[in-house]
């Protein structure tokens, strides 16, 4: 069960706002003391003169990485390595066994990202760790106001949890529970179901009155996915997290899952439209 960030992995290919990502998660008192791993990838070149070039480059890339986050320096381990991105990340995340990777996404569709050879995609297809994806295009803020997509799966209710573990220590945060009825049949005038009355949102609200942390309800009825992303541009908020079943092949972990990719994935869906940096929180793979 994940409680807490300890260790993260920050996947940085020199461009997009990860960094500015980072900064803003190290800033919650809860993850201040996690240990960082700066990890940059040169992909094989035709030459010997082009990888010595290119090693360069990004040993360089790191330095002023690690200069421009300012963490405490026995806090982080930059790493540099040589492959095809999208397979050194995954590897690299279990060999430290990080709780977090975070990641830039050009935030791509679905066919898109598979004919354009998505890195991002990839990783959080085969990845079993949760992901924090930045989009290039979004702007990163401080973390105050956290939306949890509530439902009744163990990776949403360990989403929620490690939401208010973050929210627990931010000075007037406020979190955002969000449970969506694509079923739900509302009664002639109203926009929303009662939240207060929902029962997949009642043991969240309740928790977060226990821990005395801010807290706004909203249950609203339609496509998941689409109202996810509604609900999260109408509040202004600062990071959504989504709890993102593990389903990687069971064949072979190098295989692609189709099924996911191509099929009506609400986490896929999410990654793609959010207006903001998304969190997917996955659990340990059976």
């Amino acid at each position: 069960m994940l409680e807490r960030i300890e260790k993260i992995l920050l996947a940085d290919s020199g461009t997009g706002n990860t960094q500015e990502m980072l900064r803003a998660l190290m800033e919650i008192p809860s993850v201040q003391a996690a240990s960082v791993a700066i990890l940059h990838v040169v992909p094989p070149q035709i030459t010997s003169d082009d990888m010595a070039e290119k090693w360069e480059e990004g040993g360089k890339l790191l330095s002023a990485a690690i200069q421009k986050l300012q963490l405490d320096p026995t806090q982080v381990n930059a790493i540099l390595r040589t492959g095809d991105p999208k397979d050194v990340v995954v590897k690299v995340a279990d060999e430290l066994d990080v709780d977090l990777i975070i990641m830039g996404s050009r935030g791509l569709k679905r066919i898109q990202s598979i004919l354009e050879n998505s890195v991002s995609q990839y990783v959080f297809q085969l990845a079993a760790q949760p992901m924090l994806l930045v989009k290039d295009d979004i702007y990163v803020k401080k973390l105050n106001r956290i939306m949890v997509a509530v439902d009744k799966s163990s990776s949403a209710q360990e989403t929620l949890k490690l939401a208010l573990t973050f929210l627990r220590d931010i000075k007037g945060g406020q979190i955002i529970l969000v449970h969506t009825n694509p079923e739900m049949k509302l009664k002639p005038g109203e926009i929303s179901a009662n939240p207060e009355e929902d029962p997949v949102l009642l043991p969240a609200i309740a928790e977060a009155k226990r821990l005395g942390i801010n807290y706004k309800a909203i249950a609203p009825e339609g496509k998941p996915g689409e109202r996810i992303c509604q609900v999260a541009a109408d509040m202004n908020v600062d990071l959504l997290m989504l709890g993102s079943p593990d389903r990687r092949p069971s064949i072979a972990r190098g295989l692609p899952d189709l099924d996911r990719l191509l099929g009506q994935s609400l986490s896929d869906y999410v990654r793609v439209y959010a207006p903001c940096p998304v969190m997917l929180v996955r659990t340990s793979a059976a």
